[in-house]
């Protein structure tokens, strides 16, 4: 199953890849308001857990993000890349678009993840729930070891992140300042020498 995507995904144009990748967003966004409006009692329960504090948001979102790319960083240096390599999804989706592009589509899957993970399903099945589907929807990975377990690894970092500050605009900034580096970097191998290889 994991192959027939990788094949699929290499079939796809920029443009295709990147419908799906809105679709999967919506979708997301879709599953996470019609749970929040069946699992929140109240509205200011939902509410409860955005709290804009902007020092602790920075701080130890900015915190978490550092670490996390910390880890990549030594994995990077340290074990082979057939380990790490996602098949190029990932290359695809943001070797050609515009920073502001980048940003935009950062931002977007890290509010979207970390509202139906974090503020849907952490906060009423628990972190272990949350993070296994997290993982789970990350399937690509399931054959690739390494991968797999870092995915884990840092959907539990940002989950008990958000058990800690109960604030889920920590691990949304968390999350899309790790997105945003990764695909930062993609974008700038490509233009340092990627697009030469076409």
């Amino acid at each position: 199953m994991v192959k027939r995507q990788n094949e699929l995904v290499k079939r796809m144009t920029d443009g295709q890849l990147l419908q799906q990748l809105y679709f999967t967003q919506i979708l997301l966004l879709t599953i996470s308001i019609f749970l929040s409006m069946m699992l929140f009692n109240r509205l200011s329960d939902f509410q409860a857990i955005w709290r804009p504090e902007l020092a602790e948001i920075l701080l130890i979102g900015g915190f978490t993000a550092v670490i996390v790319l910390i880890g990549d960083w030594i994995i990077m240096r340290t074990m082979p890349k057939e380990w790490y390599d996602d098949g190029g999804i990932n290359e695809k989706m943001f070797r050609r678009r515009s920073l502001p592009h980048i940003f935009f589509l950062c931002l977007i899957i890290s509010f979207t993840e970390e509202l139906l993970f974090r503020g849907v399903i952490q906060t009423h099945f628990g972190i272990w729930t949350a993070s296994f589907i997290f993982a789970i929807l990350h399937f690509r990975y399931l054959t690739k070891g390494l991968l797999f377990i870092m995915v884990i690894l840092i959907s539990l970092l940002l989950g008990f992140v958000y058990n800690w500050t109960g604030n889920l605009f920590v691990t949304v900034f968390a999350h899309f300042l790790i997105d945003l580096v990764f695909a930062i970097q993609i974008r700038m191998q490509y233009i340092n020498g990627g697009e030469k290889n076409e």
